[in-house]
Formats: C-alpha cells, sequence, structure tokens
C-alpha cells in the first residue's frame, strides 16, 4: 500500500493435526511456515502456490477484479482471496484452513478505537470492523478513517468464527483446529492485545483429484465517498455503489456471490492484456501491463449517481493530492486503452470547479484538494503551479479523449471532445467548454515558448526556466486547440493559433534541440548543450496527430537514447544522474524505432524482474543500480498506467 503500513491478513493450515503458517507473519509459536513454490501474476490476480509438509498444496487466489465498463461491479472497492487445497502426494490427509485480518484494516492510527461485530446474510458469514470515532474525508497515514470493513465468507459446515486478541484466535486454531465461535465485546484500541477477526474451514478429508476451495471477500464500504466544490457550492457525493445497492450488506453480498460471474470477466479482461500487450512488443512488454492494470485503476473511485458521477483520482504515496491533472494524464493510456469514458469522467469536475469561478488563475488547476478525499479545490489559487504543463495536459486530454470515444462509439464524454465532433458533427460539448479551453491555449500562447521558471509533472525536480520538454507540450497544446476550434467553426481562432503553433515549433527547434551533437538530441534547457533528457512529450504530437514536429526529431531521438542507456534503463535527465521514470521511458518508447522501443521495454521488465524492493510498482528508480530514488518512495502510483501508451497508438 501507499503508506506502508502493516495491514495484516494471516493464513494458516493444519494438515494432520499439524499447523503451518501461510499468509502473513503471525506470532504463533507451534506453527512452521510452509513452503511457496511458485508465483504469477495477471492484470487483475496474485496467485501463490505454497506447499505444505510435502502432504497438500495451496492455491491462493488474490483477485482484485478489473471491469472498467462495468460501473457497477467496478464501484465495489472490495477484492476475493480463493484458497484451492489438493493433495500433493496423492494421499488422503485430514485438513483445516484458517484466515484472518486484523483491526489495522480501519485505520491508519494504532491507538484509535476499532469496534466490530459479526452477523450471517443470504448464506455468508461476515466480520463487520470500523473505527469507532468516524471521521469522514479525513485520512492518517494515506488510509481512510471513516466506512465499514467487512470480512466475509460462506455460511457452511464445518466453519467456525471467532473474534478476539491475536494470540488467542491464532492460537485456538493451532491448537484445535477450530474457533471458539465467540465474539470479544472489549472494543479497545487497534495496538490493545490486537483484534483479530477469523474464521477456520474444517475441510474434512483433502484426497483424490479434486481440490476443494474456500473462498473469502474483503471490502470498504463507505456511503459519503468526496467532498466536492462544483456547480452549486460545496456537496458531499456519494459512493456510486450506493445507485445499485440499498445498503453494504448488499452490497457485500452481490460482490461475494458474484465471484464466478466477476472472475470469468475479469480474466477476459486480463487476456486480452497479455494478448494485445505481447502482439504489440513481445513478453517483455506484457510484464510491464500486466502489473500496471490494477495499480492504475486501485487509485481511482466511482462516486455520485447514475445520473452524475464522476471517477476520482488520489495521487497515491507522494502527497495525496485529490484528482491530480499531471498524475491523471500518465495514467490514461491504461484508462484509454480499458474503457475511454472513464477519462472524461475524471476531468468533468476539473471543469465543473474552473468554469464555475472557483479558481482564481488564468492557467488550469493542478488538482482539486490538497488531500483526498477532499476536493474542494483552490478557491486561493495556492495549489501547486504547473501552468504550462496543466493546461498542455488538459487540451491535449480532452482533444484525444474525445476522439477515442467517438471511434469507440461510446457516449460523449469530455475527453471524447475533439474527435467526437469530427466523426458525429456534435460540437455540443466543444462549444460547451470552448470559452475555457481558450483561456488555458491564450496562456499557453504567453508562456510555452520560452516557459517561465517553473515546475513541470517532475516536480521532485525542482524549478527550471526554459524546459525544452516542457514547451514542447505547450505548442503541441496550441496546436491541439486549433483544431478544436476549427470543428466549433470559430474559424479565426483556428488560423491564429496554427500559424502560433508553427511558428513556435520552428523556434523550438532551434532552441531546444542540438543538430551538432553526434548524434543529434534535444536538451534540457534551451541553449545549454551539455544537458539532455527524455523528450516525453514528443508523445503528444503522434497522440493527438497534431503533426507538428518534423521526423528528423524523432529519428534522432531514438538513435541518441541508445548511446545513453544504463542497465535498467534511460536517465530522466541530467539534473540527477541515474534517476528514471518508467511511464515516461514507455512514453518515448512508444514514438521511437523498434530497436530503441524494444531496449526501453527490455530494460524497464528487467528492473522489475531484478529490483531488490519489495514495494508496489514504482514509476521512479535508479537505472544503474535498480535501487528506488533515496528519500523519494514513490510506489503503488496510478502513473504507471504509462507504459500502455504503446497500445493507445
Amino acid at each position: 500500500m501507499g503508506s506502508g503500513q502493516v495491514v495484516a491478513w494471516t493464513g494458516l493450515i493444519r494438515v494432520d493435526g499439524k499447523t503451518f503458517t501461510w499468509l502473513g507473519a503471525p506470532d504463533v509459536n507451534t506453527t512452521e511456515l510452509a513452503n511457496q513454490t511458485a508465483y504469477e501474476y495477471t492484470s487483475s490476480k496474485s496467485i501463490f502456490t505454497i506447499d505444505v509438509d510435502d502432504k497438500v498444496t495451496i492455491k491462493a487466489s488474490f483477485v482484485s477484479p478489473l471491469t472498467p465498463k462495468d460501473f457497477q461491479r467496478q464501484s465495489l472497492i472490495a477484492s476475493y482471496l480463493n484458497v484451492e487445497v489438493a493433495t500433493k502426494d496423492g494421499s488422503d490427509h485430514d485438513v483445516q484452513l484458517y484466515t484472518d485480518i486484523s483491526a489495522e484494516w480501519i485505520s491508519g492510527d494504532l491507538n484509535a478505537v476499532a469496534q466490530w461485530d459479526y452477523d450471517t446474510t443470504d448464506d455468508l458469514s461476515y466480520h463487520k470492523l470500523w473505527k469507532q470515532n468516524q471521521q469522514p474525508f479525513n485520512e492518517v497515514n494515506d488510509r481512510a478513517e471513516w466506512g465499514n470493513v467487512y470480512y466475509t465468507t460462506d455460511t457452511k459446515d464445518g466453519l467456525t468464527y471467532q473474534s478476539g486478541s491475536d494470540k488467542n484466535v491464532r492460537g485456538a486454531f493451532a491448537s484445535n483446529g477450530k474457533l471458539a465461535n465467540s465474539k470479544d465485546t472489549n472494543y479497545r484500541a487497534i495496538n490493545s492485545d490486537w483484534p483479530v477477526f477469523g474464521y477456520a474451514s474444517d475441510l474434512g478429508t483433502v484426497g483424490g483429484a479434486q481440490a476443494t476451495s474456500t473462498l473469502f471477500s474483503i471490502g470498504l464500504y463507505q456511503e459519503k465517498a468526496i467532498q466536492f466544490l462544483g456547480k452549486d457550492g460545496d456537496e458531499i457525493l456519494p459512493s456510486l455503489w450506493k445507485s445499485y445497492f440499498s445498503d453494504d450488506v448488499a452490497a457485500l453480498s452481490f460482490f461475494h456471490k458474484d465471484f464466478d460471474q466477476s472472475n470469468e470477466l475479469t480474466s477476459a479482461f486480463d487476456d486480452q492484456v497479455n494478448k494485445d500487450s505481447k502482439a504489440a512488443a513481445g513478453d517483455d512488454y506484457a510484464i510491464l501491463t500486466t502489473l500496471a492494470a490494477r495499480q492504475t485503476l486501485g487509485a481511482t473511485q466511482l462516486v455520485g449517481t447514475e445520473e452524475r458521477h464522476f471517477l476520482f483520482l488520489k495521487e497515491i504515496s507522494s502527497n495525496g493530492n485529490t484528482q491530480t491533472i499531471d498524475v491523471i494524464y500518465p495514467a490514461t493510456p491504461f484508462l484509454y486503452y480499458a474503457n475511454p469514458d472513464l477519462v472524461k469522467l475524471m476531468l468533468d469536475p476539473h471543469f465543473e470547479n474552473q468554469e464555475s469561478g472557483h479558481y482564481p488563475n488564468n492557467w488550469a488547476i493542478h488538482d482539486l484538494g490538497t488531500h483526498y478525499p477532499n476536493a474542494t479545490g483552490h478557491a486561493d489559487g495556492g495549489d501547486e503551479h504547473m501552468p504550462v504543463e496543466e493546461c498542455g495536459n488538459n487540451i491535449i486530454m480532452g482533444k484525444f479523449s474525445h476522439q477515442v470515444l467517438s471511434e469507440s462509439n461510446n457516449m460523449l464524454t469530455l475527453d471524447t471532445v475533439l474527435k467526437y465532433a469530427q466523426t458525429a458533427s456534435d460540437n455540443a460539448y466543444l462549444k460547451q467548454h470552448y470559452p475555457i479551453l481558450k483561456q488555458w491555449v491564450e496562456y499557453l500562447v504567453e508562456d510555452s515558448l520560452y516557459p517561465s521558471e517553473q515546475l513541470s509533472t517532475d516536480d521532485f525536480a525542482g524549478h527550471l526556466a526554459n524546459q525544452t520538454n516542457l514547451g514542447l507540450k505547450g505548442i503541441i497544446g496550441i496546436a491541439a486547440f486549433a483544431e478544436i476550434a476549427s470543428l466549433v467553426n470559430e474559424t479565426a481562432d483556428a488560423q491564429n493559433f496554427t500559424v502560433i503553433a508553427k511558428d513556435y515549433i520552428a523556434k523550438w527547434e532551434s532552441l531546444g534541440f542540438n543538430s551538432e551533437a553526434n548524434p543529434p538530441h534535444s536538451i534540457l534547457t534551451y541553449n545549454n548543450v551539455s544537458t539532455h533528457g527524455l523528450l516525453y512529450n514528443l508523445y503528444n504530437d503522434k497522440l493527438v496527430a497534431t503533426n507538428l514536429v518534423p521526423q528528423h526529431i524523432y529519428d534522432a531521438q531514438s538513435a541518441f537514447y541508445l548511446t545513453i542507456a544504463n542497465t535498467y534503463g534511460v536517465d530522466l535527465d541530467t539534473r540527477n544522474a541515474g534517476w528514471t521514470k518508467g511511464d515516461w521511458e514507455i512514453f518515448s518508447a512508444a514514438i521511437a524505432g523498434a530497436e530503441t522501443r524494444d531496449m526501453f521495454i527490455s530494460k524497464y521488465a528487467r528492473w522489475v524482474g531484478e529490483t531488490s524492493s519489495a514495494n508496489p510498482f514504482s514509476d521512479l528508480y535508479l537505472t544503474d543500480s535498480g535501487e528506488q530514488v533515496p528519500g523519494i518512495n514513490f510506489r503503488a502510483r496510478p502513473v504507471v498506467g504509462g507504459v500502455f501508451a504503446l497500445l493507445v497508438l
């Protein structure tokens, strides 16, 4: 998880009276460790194969459903654990299976008082746990401080349950192979005798060819999801699942019983990602895309109602901002691939907030809230300023999204802005947002050719004036807006901004490209030939088909990257030797020649396989040692959706 805290999930198993630990690291002296023998992952699943005393085998599948076009299912913040136990040695064995979760799931504050309950519904048994002092719209250590967590399994013969201290509950199973069917009612702090909530399933005799399966599901259910400052002022947006289910118990019941159908749908999505990725760029590319999918969608939450809903995103592990534009932007390749309408649902609240006059600056806002889940904007203009970055991102995303959605015959969305109008002759959406888009492009005209000292999306590297890569994004944004103007019959604007974009790109090349180098390449800052960096914003010229940049720039960059590659990739720029960003590497790969494309992909995939870090998939790491950048602990961030950049093109 983004905060790096311990969130305990424990698994024990008794085989012929002997107890083993197969999940987590519980302090149970009477158990031995089972032996993990294999691991694989798909876009939605992590699958562990575990040997228990050479007698039985556990296949534990953690499934986070990916149904990006099915909003009812995708609105549920829940996952499955399916445990299959089979004989390994061909003999029959007496087996009992145990799992629990701890109260650590309900708060980032270990001193917080937890409360819990146990109940049954529709042939299901569930532990319910929550923070006693609910604090809606607050997080501690990047953890939600409100809502109910449910841990659910099927009610069946041989099932026992218990809540209580970790030592008592786990110890009871280790000694007896069953639990007491009892509830601890001493509600207390999470770190006081560590309350856990366990199930024991007596599987009886395990043998023969058929595995015995036990299904668990876990979910967080919050009725109120987001505070949003929109056209009608401050409002509270509900979780979208409230539009489909009467309450959280009805929702968890649907989710748990939906496993077979959900697994079929998400497995089909897994297969499609794997197939498309391998067809596009081989096995190494599939390593990256399948790893990124869950992480990207996992940072988002569907909120609102069926009539008016949004997709909100959290900037996980970097600073917790809500709906950060330059985090949405690198995540969009996955979202375009999975369901382009999701990008529209992310951009809609930005348009609504700024078109309602809630932001005082003439450039685009950086985010909609300092910390998730508060999307109350920055009426004081006090957000992190990235003016060229965010104006360019908004126009580029708006243009491309409209294009993709129209081509896939999807509903009109914010991101479908440009292409929908091109193919469907429906310019209403473009016209609706034209005034603010024009406001942003006018800022780009002022500050794109010679960007003032400011931040780009790589804000961890600091402010910098005359950034070649940043200027390119702004200039492409100007050209993209010119096409939007043409579609809504703003002929004078179309002509004006086309002329400006063409003039700027010619000047940009003379300022930001070292044609005398061997090989020639772009530079980090204008007229500073000792610098260089990934020219990843060149990707936008292909993405939105502005066709501004001469082909020789593409060819030169592709050749140059091959000459500066390290063990695990190509440095982001010359400010910090060895640092790189994986999402921008794949943006660069997507527009490079085949040899360079494969170099980027193979080195990033090699890093995935060889890095010593046990953290979730990172986008920021060192190209020489493979370590994560010291002091900047980026992990589990949605920006890794950028590895889908090849599939978008």
